[in-house]
């Protein structure tokens, strides 16, 4: 990747080559250098007048611990014997199967809309309960509320808030020549349940998502210039925020989802704007010969850091989101783009270059320390899980686009394949409310 193709990301594009957009994301663990914790997760009993899903809520749950490369769910096939009640557990079965937590749960009907799932979690070694609690599910959303069970138990292990109940975002080109189509799709975290938000002949790129999870903004070529447009995700309410000639590109949400900020060329020269999305009125932060772009907020909205080749190559900067002076903040490496914050704003994430190789990298902002996390050499557009704790991005592989997730630490490493698509430019949602 030269810089560039990235930093003009919305006149000059990348080729893909793909065929249709139909089949899951799975996800695939590649890399684990961590001591996982043995869990059981014993099939929830099923109490319900419905018909017992195909997937149980315990294999959801068992999958999603398992893609956090922290816990080993011990299989249904080893399980000797299968409580549904505290009363049942008998923790000795389970230090024989070197288990060393072990949850248990039912589903009964709550009303004729929902669910009532009960589940417990305990600690094997000391027959501790570490949790207890009662989640009320929709009919239609037991999978997602599955998620959430699983984010109850990753917190109550971890003293982290899980981030199984979030959505990714994500671009895909499918089709040749006259045939190619290019979408907008948003996904459960785990791939499932997609859907094509957006879907277009001409590009469409650079999705972000809103504070509240409700809208993506994104940059769309369907009226030939680029145009930047604030989308429902549900509703399919959409608005244009920013066409101008030029570049209009890159747009990233404020913390209280209020503003925009953007790249735009008004001035002949691409700058980092902000645009308040009430008031219409633009701010322009930037004003320098270089090419600006790719801004990016804080995680308390002071800041925007962003791209720039203003130093000669390019590099991270940042500048008060209420205007100021710029400051060079990445100094190691030849190039430096793409910049995503972690929620708790330590840690700056990077597609890193050196000789023409580019990797996903995390500079730790308190610690002035660096740590290379990816292991391609095209890997772009990383994007922080909304607990800080693990990171998407694209890479190629075998000429087609991929994702990958990667813990902030790099100890885990996950594929998240798709059998047909090239897939790229992730973004991962905030916490669902």
């Amino acid at each position: 990747m030269k810089y560039i193709n990235k930093i003009f990301q919305i006149t000059m594009l990348f080729c893909f080559t793909s065929s249709t957009l139909l089949a899951q994301l799975e996800i695939e663990i590649v890399k684990s250098e961590v001591d996982a914790l043995p869990i059981a997760i014993v099939p929830f009993a099923w109490n319900s007048a419905q018909p017992a899903p195909a997937i149980g809520v315990d294999e959801v749950i068992s999958a999603d611990l398992y893609r956090s490369g922290l816990f080993a769910p011990v299989t249904r096939q080893d399980m000797i014997e299968r409580p549904t009640a505290p009363v049942d557990l008998r923790f000795g079965t389970w230090r024989l199967l070197h288990t060393d937590a072990v949850v248990i749960g039912q589903i009964t009907d709550a009303d004729p809309t929902s669910y009532l799932a009960k589940f417990w979690l305990f600690d094997v070694n000391t027959g501790e309960q570490l949790l207890a609690m009662e989640r009320r599910i929709g009919i239609d959303d037991l999978r997602f509320g599955a998620h959430h069970i699983a984010d109850d138990i990753y917190a109550a292990l971890t003293g982290i808030p899980g981030a199984f109940a979030t959505r990714i975002a994500f671009v895909v080109e499918t089709g040749s020549g006259s045939s190619k189509r290019y979408e907008l799709v948003v996904a459960d975290a785990d791939g499932f349940n997609q859907a094509n938000i957006v879907s277009d002949s001409q590009p469409l790129m650079s999705p972000a998502w809103s504070p509240d999870g409700q809208q993506l903004a994104y940059v769309s070529f369907a009226r030939g210039n680029s145009t930047i447009i604030l989308q429902n995700v549900y509703t399919g309410a959409n608005r244009t925020i920013a066409s101008f000639k030029g570049i209009n590109g890159a747009p990233d949400f404020s913390p209280d989802g209020r503003k925009l900020a953007l790249t735009l060329s008004r001035t002949g020269n691409p700058e980092v704007y902000t645009i308040d999305l009430q008031s219409g009125d633009f701010t322009q932060l930037t004003q320098h010969w270089a090419i600006d772009t790719e801004p990016v907020w804080s995680a308390d909205g002071s800041e925007i850091l962003f791209t720039s080749d203003r130093g000669g190559k390019p590099q991270i900067y940042t500048i008060p989101s209420s205007g100021g002076e710029a400051r060079r903040v990445t100094f190691r490496g030849d190039y430096n783009a793409s910049p995503d914050i972690s929620p708790d704003g330590q840690l700056l994430a990077t597609a890193f270059g050196m000789n023409n190789i580019y990797k996903i990298a995390v500079h730790d902002r308190k610690n002035d320390r660096l740590r290379v996390l990816s292991d391609g050499v095209l890997d772009e557009s990383p994007s922080f899980a909304p607990n800080g704790s693990m990171l998407l991005y694209a890479a190629k592989e075998r000429g087609q686009g991929v994702l990958y997730a990667v813990s902030a630490d790099g100890n885990v490493r996950q594929k998240l394949v798709t059998s047909v698509g090239d897939v790229r430019e992730p973004v991962w949602s905030p916490f669902s409310k």
